[in-house]
């Protein structure tokens, strides 16, 4: 395995690790506010503002996350039902257009973040720099282009227990299987 592919490997390791704990977090955050209202009667108006400002985050790092994963299974549906040439040059332009995708994410979710200086208002005491929800849209564009780069037979007709990295769980479950 080269050493791009196995630190694509780790990175979507700790993205996924980072992507439960702000899962955790999003559900501290409306749990003790749930837990607030319940006991005092009153609710605290900054939990329901604060746990949304972690959405774009996991929807953004779960993008990677799927990617890597070949978490695709509708897609393969469809185009293993066609032609080997018609299913090889539509790879091709699924690969490149998520390429572009991931290159979009990274040069204009740069500019957007250095652009963004408006404060994010939670309550009168909680706020922080808009810069912190923006960040997440290039650091999922460079995350996609890493297990871009690093997965070749993402391209190639490779058999999925001789890929780079794993595809799906169920499909690595079957292929531990046949073996």
């Amino acid at each position: 395995m080269s050493w791009l592919a196995q630190f694509s490997m780790r990175l979507n390791v700790i993205v996924t690790a980072v992507c439960a704990a702000i899962l955790v977090s999003m559900l501290c955050i409306s749990f003790s506010g749930a837990l607030y209202q319940a006991i005092v009667g009153d609710a605290l108006s900054w939990t329901y503002s604060l746990a949304r400002q972690f959405v774009p985050w996991i929807a953004l790092l779960s993008i990677t996350v799927a990617f890597r994963g070949g978490e695709h299974v509708a897609m393969k549906l469809v185009t293993n039902a066609m032609p080997a040439f018609l299913r090889t040059v539509l790879h091709v332009m699924t690969i490149a257009a998520i390429g572009v995708l991931g290159l979009v994410l990274l040069v204009y979710g740069i500019q957007f973040t250095v652009e963004s200086d408006q404060l994010v208002m939670i309550s009168d005491q909680i706020q922080f720099s808009q810069r912190w929800v923006t960040a997440s849209l290039p650091v999922a564009g460079a995350i996609m282009l890493v297990h871009l780069v690093a997965g070749r037979a993402l391209i190639e007709e490779t058999p999925p227990h001789e890929m780079d990295f794993p595809v799906s769980s169920q499909e690595a479950a079957q292929n531990v299987e046949l073996r």
